[in-house]
C-alpha cells in the first residue's frame, strides 16, 4: 500500500525532540523544514500563524518567529506583508556550498538516499588526519565509514574523522559524553553530530579532486579498481577549532552535484 503523507495537524501534533545543547529555534526550524521538504506543507501553501505554531509545538512565539526568519533566509518560505507566510513555490537545491551531511547533499524528495554505517572505531592518526584535525603526533581519532545508496545503486563512501578522549572533550563536552550515540547512529558522523548539536559547525571548506576506486573502495561501491572517482575533502570547525575531517568518495554514476555561484559584488544586472 502507498504511504500517505501526514496531515499538517498530525505532523504538528507529533512530540518534538530537542537534543541536549540544541537551541529551541533550531529544533523548530528543523521540524518545519522537514515538513516542507516532505511536502506536509505543500509548495505555495500558507503556513499556520506564529501563535498557532507556538501552541502546537509547545514553544514561545519568539522562538517560532526566529525559526521562521531562518527558514526565510534559506529560501524555504516567503512573507507576504499583511497576508502571512507561505512555502516557496520552488525549494532551493542544496549543494556543496551548504555545510551539511553528504546524504542530504545527494538526496531529493523524489530520490531519497539511505546511509548504511559500515564501521566506527578508534584508529591511529595518519598525517592527513593529524593536519586536518590539528592533533599531536601519536594521537588516536574516531574513524567512521558510511555507504550512501539510492535503491540498489551505491552512490558514495563517506570516511569521517573526529578527535577522541581529552581532545574531543576540549572540543565539545556534549559530544564527548554522548559519543556512543554517534557510534550507534544510522547516519553519517556529521549528520549525527548536527542532530546532536544543531547547525553549529563552520566555517567549512571543500576541495575536489579526481582519483580511482582501488580494490577495497571499488568493492564497496560496486566499481572496478580502475574506475574513476570524484574525491571531495571536507573540513569544518567548531568554536574556531578544527572539528571534522572527511573524504567523500563519489561514484561516477551519482547524480550531478551543484555549487551555487552568486553574482560578484557590484555586478550590474543583466539587461532584458
Amino acid at each position: 500500500m502507498p504511504v500517505t503523507a501526514p496531515t499538517v495537524d498530525g505532523f504538528l501534533a507529533e512530540p518534538m525532540t530537542v537534543s541536549v545543547g540544541q537551541p529551541l529555534r533550531v529544533a523548530v526550524y528543523s521540524r518545519l523544514a522537514q515538513g516542507i521538504r516532505d511536502q506536509v506543507f505543500p509548495l505555495g501553501s500558507a503556513l499556520p500563524k506564529e501563535a498557532d505554531l507556538g501552541t502546537r509545538l509547545g514553544v514561545s512565539r519568539t522562538v517560532v518567529r526566529e525559526a521562521l526568519m531562518l527558514l526565510e533566509e534559506d529560501g524555504l518560505i516567503r512573507t507576504r506583508r499583511g497576508v502571512g507566510r507561505f512555502v516557496s513555490q520552488t525549494l532551493p537545491r542544496q549543494g556543496l556550498e551548504q555545510l551539511q551531511p553528504f546524504e542530504e547533499t545527494l538526496t531529493t524528495p523524489e530520490q531519497p538516499v539511505r546511509a548504511e554505517r559500515l564501521e566506527m572505531n578508534l584508529q591511529r592518526t595518519t598525517d592527513f588526519v593529524l593536519q586536518g584535525l590539528g592533533l599531536e603526533e601519536g594521537s588516536n581519532a574516531w574513524f567512521c565509514e558510511t555507504r550512501l545508496t539510492r535503491g540498489t545503486e551505491q552512490l558514495a563512501l563517506v570516511q569521517e574523522h573526529i578527535a577522541c578522549g581529552s581532545d574531543l572533550r576540549a572540543l565539545s563536552p556534549v559530544v564527548a559524553d554522548r559519543v556512543q550515540e554517534l557510534h550507534d547512529s544510522p547516519r553519517t558522523l556529521l549528520g549525527a553530530m548536527i542532530g546532536m548539536l544543531g547547525p553549529v559547525f563552520g566555517p567549512g571548506e571543500c576541495t575536489i579532486t579526481a582519483g580511482i576506486a582501488g580494490a577495497t573502495r571499488g568493492r564497496l561501491l560496486g566499481l572496478r579498481p580502475t574506475d574513476p572517482l570524484l574525491i571531495i575533502t571536507q573540513t569544518a570547525q567548531l568554536g574556531g577549532r578544527p572539528a571534522y575531517l572527511a573524504k567523500y568518495l563519489v561514484s561516477p554514476t551519482s547524480a550531478p552535484l551543484s555549487i551555487l555561484q552568486p553574482p560578484q559584488p557590484g555586478a550590474a544586472p543583466a539587461r532584458p
